[in-house]
C-alpha cells in the first residue's frame, strides 16, 4: 500500500529538506508508492485535486528542483534490480534505488557501469534527472549510459522510452529535471566488471594548466582540484588495468579519505568559517598534506569517495577548449579579491552527448565546481565565479546553485525548444512545475 499524509487526513506533513539544508518544502501530502500502478493512481488523484507533484530522491540537489507544496512522492519502495540482460549488456533498475546499492549489486553480478560520479548517495532517477557526471575522455555522464526508461506522465500513463520507442521523450527525459513525469525504472548499459588503477599526485597549478591537453588525452579519466590562495593542485588519473586488486593500505586510506578529506577537513573548515583570516594559511598547509599514491580496484571503489563535510556548490560546464582560460580567470579573481575560500575547486571533463538538456549536449565539456563550507557566506564568491563562467558560454549543473533563467538556456542549448515541446505535450497543465522549473524552463 502507498502511504500518505496531508490536509485531508488531519495530519500535518513534515517539512522536507535537502542534504545541504538550504532548501525546505512543506508538501500538502506525501506518498510512498510500492508499485508503478500505485504511483499512477497517486498522480491521477493529485490531478483531480489540483495538486502539483514532485518526486524526491536523496536530496543531493542544491537547487529547489524537487520542492513542492503539493504531493511529494518518495521512491523508497521502488528499489532493486528488475532485470539483467547479459547478452544485451543492460540492467534495468527501479528508479528509487540508491547508486551505492546499484554499484554493489552489479559488482556481485560481475558487472559495472562504465563511468560514474564521485559520490553514490543519490537515487538513480535523481542522479540522471539532474545530469550527474564523473570525468571521462571517452565515457560520459550517468544519463548518457541509459538505453531505456519508464516514465509515468501527468495523466497516469506509463511510457516506455528508448531510441526506438517514444524517441523524442527519450532524448529529453534522460536529463528531464522532473519536468516531464516520474521516472519509475531505468535501463543502463553495463559491462563486465573491470579494474581501474588510480594515480593521485600533487602538481602545481601552472603545470596542470599548461599540460592539461596532454593529461586529458593520455588518460581515460583525469580530474584535479585546485586549492584557492595557493598555486597547488591535486590530480587524479584513472585508467583501466589488468589488475590485480591493490587497494590503498588501511593507514593510507584512513589518513587520506577519512582524516584529511572528512574529519580534519571538517575541523579546518569550521575554523575558517569562524576566523576567515586563517583560511589562506590553512589552504597552503592543506594543499601540501596529500601525498602521491597509486591503487587498483573495481570501478565504484575508485571513482567514488565518502563526502561527509557539508557544503554549498556551483558547477558550470564550459567548452573544453575554454577550460584553461576560464580557470586562470577564476584564480586571478580570487587573488585580487578579499574572498576567503577554504574548499578546493574541482575540475572534470566529459565528451559530447546527444541528450537535449545535458550540460555536455553537442559539445566536449569541462566542468568547474566551486564550493563553500556550509554556513559560510558563499554568495559573493559564486556570483563572481558565475560571471566568469557565463562569459565562456557556461551551462550550469541543473542540481547546483546558479542564477540563470529560461531566456539564458534557450541560447545555451540548441535543443532547448525540443525539450519544452515535449514538456508541453506531456504536462500541458504543469502538474510537475515548481518555482525552480518556472525559472529555468519558463511557463
Amino acid at each position: 500500500m502507498s502511504t500518505g499524509t496531508g490536509t485531508g487526513s488531519g495530519k500535518s506533513t513534515p517539512a522536507w529538506r535537502n542534504w545541504a539544508g538550504n532548501v525546505t518544502a512543506r508538501p500538502a501530502r506525501e506518498t510512498t508508492p510500492a508499485s508503478v500502478d500505485e504511483l499512477s493512481e497517486a498522480l491521477r488523484g493529485a490531478k483531480a485535486d489540483g495538486l502539483r507533484v514532485k518526486p524526491v530522491g536523496a536530496g543531493h540537489s542544491f537547487t529547489a528542483a524537487a520542492a513542492t507544496d503539493g504531493l511529494l512522492i518518495r521512491p523508497d519502495l521502488l528499489t532493486g534490480i528488475r532485470a539483467i540482460d547479459r547478452s544485451a549488456g543492460t540492467v534495468t533498475v527501479e528508479a528509487g534505488t540508491p547508486l551505492k546499492r546499484l554499484n554493489t549489486a552489479l559488482a556481485r553480478e560481475g558487472l559495472s557501469l562504465t563511468n560514474m560520479g564521485d559520490i553514490m548517495e543519490q537515487t538513480v532517477s535523481g542522479a540522471v534527472s539532474t545530469g550527474t557526471h564523473g570525468t571521462g575522455r571517452d565515457s560520459a555522464s550517468i544519463a548518457a549510459q541509459i538505453t531505456g526508461l519508464e516514465l509515468v506522465t501527468a495523466d497516469g500513463t506509463i511510457l516506455t522510452c528508448s531510441a526506438e520507442e517514444n524517441a523524442d521523450v527519450f532524448a529529453a527525459a534522460r536529463v528531464g529535471l522532473g519536468a516531464l513525469g516520474v521516472i519509475t525504472a531505468i535501463t543502463f548499459a553495463v559491462e563486465p566488471v573491470f579494474f581501474l588503477t588510480a594515480r593521485e599526485e600533487p602538481m602545481t597549478f601552472d603545470r596542470v594548466t599548461s599540460d592539461f591537453e596532454a593529461l586529458f588525452t593520455e588518460n581515460e579519466h583525469f580530474e584535479f582540484y585546485w586549492f584557492p590562495h595557493t598555486g597547488n593542485c591535486n590530480t587524479k588519473r584513472n585508467n583501466r588495468s589488468p589488475g590485480p586488486v591493490a587497494p590503498p593500505g588501511r593507514i593510507s586510506a584512513f589518513v587520506e579519505d577519512e582524516l584529511l578529506s572528512n574529519g580534519l577537513f571538517q575541523a579546518v573548515n569550521s575554523l575558517g568559517r569562524a576566523f576567515p583570516v586563517t583560511i589562506p594559511g590553512i589552504a597552503k598547509i592543506s594543499s601540501k598534506a596529500l601525498s602521491a599514491r597509486t591503487y587498483t580496484d573495481i570501478p565504484y571503489k575508485v571513482f567514488t569517495s565518502p563526502r561527509r563535510v557539508r557544503f554549498m556548490e556551483m558547477e558550470y560546464a564550459v567548452p573544453r577548449e575554454a577550460l584553461v582560460e576560464t580557470l586562470r580567470e577564476l584564480k586571478a579573481m580570487v587573488e585580487r579579491s578579499r574572498l576567503r575560500i577554504s574548499f578546493p575547486v574541482e575540475v572534470r571533463t566529459a565528451p559530447a552527448d546527444d541528450i537535449a538538456l545535458s550540460t555536455a549536449s553537442g559539445r566536449e565539456s569541462a566542468y568547474i565546481a566551486v564550493h563553500m563550507y556550509k554556513g559560510a557566506p558563499y554568495q559573493a564568491y559564486f556570483a563572481a565565479a558565475e560571471r566568469i563562467f557565463t562569459a565562456h558560454e557556461g551551462r550550469p549543473h541543473w542540481g547546483k546553485l546558479h542564477t540563470r533563467d529560461a531566456e539564458y538556456f534557450a541560447e545555451a542549448y540548441p535543443r532547448f525548444g525540443e525539450f519544452t515541446a515535449v514538456r508541453d505535450r506531456l504536462d500541458p497543465d504543469r502538474m510537475f512545475a515548481n518555482a525552480y522549473l518556472r525559472r529555468v524552463l519558463g511557463d
